[in-house]
């Protein structure tokens, strides 16, 4: 990965390692789609999925549109349609085809995508190659702003697969056996590390990448909290279930309960009751809930209730990031191929397996400046009624995770690797 010293614009970065890396993700995502069925490439079950094939063409008119188009010698675009069919929401940049109809696209063929991916990857190759040395930073910082986006679409893919495939009464696998390897070890007590007050640097510290939205570090001030050492499992949710947690009004947020209603909550996204026992759908097909594993796919109204109803509440996302400065950034990520939450071992990770909830909302730090022209849409104006997420999951790539790194979603989203740890 390129350093943020490489990516100052005095920098002259690496072209060779630009390059390589460019194309290993590249090759990354194919790799990704590589089990799936020609007809799987179209479907888009939802409105908040959208179909692999989508997914594959948006990433590309990234670069073709902020890199290939500004620098590229003597540039035309591929298909002139394609700018209207993949640009997802910059506003700025041209029109927008509707969220909703992306599954209803038959052409361009899954054959085309992969000829107009090729093709945007030479572009791409040569303007690394050719590109003057005055904006070669430039181009840099661009495509390393791509990859990283290439990277969120990538966990998307993963994600969005195991919506489709849920709702196909098949339950078809996307790769593997969809039974486990055996009994997981029992996940060890709840702990608590306690942290004390005080004013705490939280944000982007200058190293590595990061987003526009993890900047700048700023001071918060903490009161003392406590932060478990793991996260809640699914035996742990299980006793929530049972406790009728999700006929009580009393644990609920208003909006909570009126989704819970509303969509006929009773357990976390993909559990299923069969013959007595609770199974739950996976990217390697249907496997009975393991006790052992984090609780996931569960809504920030999910995790907001339980946390009410064990007595304890949601970390900030300041307590979270200070709670995890002093641990590596290792877990269980989508490079060990489980492609699911992994037994909880106590060992105190704060990376990998699931997202964890926040109690804060999606808004700006102090100071915060959205990058120039249309790519300052990338996150800025997404800054308004939603929940901040922690610490990635086992499908997000070990590369794209930092103890900075917000993501962010609504409170009733729950179809992302999404969990609960808790504070007090």
């Amino acid at each position: 990965m390129l350093s943020a010293a490489q990516l100052k614009p005095s920098a002259a970065p690496d072209r060779e390692l630009v390059l390589r890396r460019y194309l290993e993700i590249r090759a990354d995502t194919e790799r990704l789609a590589a089990p799936l069925a020609t007809e799987d490439y179209v479907v888009q079950a939802m409105a908040d999925a959208s179909p692999p094939k989508w997914h594959l063409a948006h990433v590309t008119w990234f670069f073709e549109n902020f890199i290939a188009a500004p620098y590229a010698r003597d540039f035309s675009p591929f298909h002139p349609g394609y700018a209207h069919l993949f640009n997802s929401y910059y506003e700025t940049v041209g029109t927008l085809y509707p969220r909703l109809q992306r599954g209803l696209l038959s052409r361009p063929t899954v054959e085309e995508v992969y000829r107009y991916r090729a093709h945007v990857d030479r572009v791409i190759a040569d303007v690394i190659d050719t590109v003057g040395d005055k904006c070669w930073a430039e181009v840099a910082r661009r495509i390393e702003l791509g990859l990283h986006h290439e990277q969120q679409h990538q966990e998307l893919l993963l994600t969005d697969l195991k919506y489709n495939f849920a709702l196909n009464p098949l339950r078809p696998a996307y790769k593997g056996e969809s039974d486990p390897s055996g009994p997981s070890a029992e996940a060890c007590p709840l702990r608590w590390t306690e942290f004390d007050a005080g004013i705490r640097l939280i944000g982007y510290d200058g190293r590595d990448f990061a987003f526009d939205n993890e900047r700048p570090r700023h001071r918060v001030f903490l009161e003392p909290f406590r932060l478990a050492d793991r996260r809640v499992t699914n035996a742990e949710y299980l006793a929530f279930i049972d406790d009728g947690g999700y006929t009580r009004p009393e644990l609920w947020l208003s909006e909570g309960w009126k989704t819970v209603r509303e969509r006929g909550w009773a357990a976390p996204l993909y559990w299923e009751r069969i013959d007595g026992a609770w199974w739950n759908m996976t990217l390697s097909g249907m496997r009975r809930v393991d006790l052992h594993e984090p609780a996931c796919h569960v809504s920030y109204y999910e995790a907001d209730a339980y946390a009410r109803w064990a007595g304890k509440r949601l970390p900030t996302e300041a307590e979270w990031e200070t709670a995890a400065a002093g641990a590596a950034v290792e877990g269980n990520f989508r490079e060990s191929g489980r492609l699911h939450p992994a037994p909880e071992s106590g060992a105190g990770s704060f990376y990998g397996d699931v997202w964890e909830w926040t109690s804060s909302g999606y808004a700006p730090y102090p100071g915060f400046r959205p990058l120039e022209g249309s790519l300052g849409e990338y996150n800025g104006k997404f800054m308004a009624n939603q929940y901040v997420l922690r610490g990635g999951s086992c499908a997000t790539p070990a590369s794209h995770v930092r103890r900075t790194y917000r993501n962010f979603f609504y409170g009733p989203d729950r179809w992302q690797f999404m969990g609960i740890r808790l504070a007090e």
